[in-house]
């Protein structure tokens, strides 16, 4: 895991495109490429296992644990959603 000051500083234009290449290829169960505001939920882009993996790449990649009742659709509905949570987590 990467401490938090680099998590901060990756919390960048590059880690938004590397979660957005992960979901994309990972975990996206449509074959458009996904953008920053596609709601990834109510479009059934993602599901809940899919949802699990982001989970995990977000504490591998930005450093830190994501709470189970953090997992909503205002943290997780959209990847500006999940870079708006990170960042507040890392605030």
């Amino acid at each position: 895991m990467a401490d938090h000051g680099t998590a901060k500083a990756a919390l960048d234009a590059e880690f938004e495109i590397r979660l957005l290449k992960y979901i994309n290829t990972e975990v996206s169960l449509i074959d458009d490429d996904l953008d920053s505001d596609t709601d990834l939920l109510l479009t059934g882009a993602v599901d809940s296992l899919g949802v699990i993996g982001i989970t995990q790449w977000l504490e591998d990649e930005a450093g830190f644990s994501v709470e189970p009742t953090d997992v909503t659709l205002d943290n997780f509905q959209t990847v500006d959603r999940m870079l708006a949570y990170c960042r507040s987590k890392l605030g």
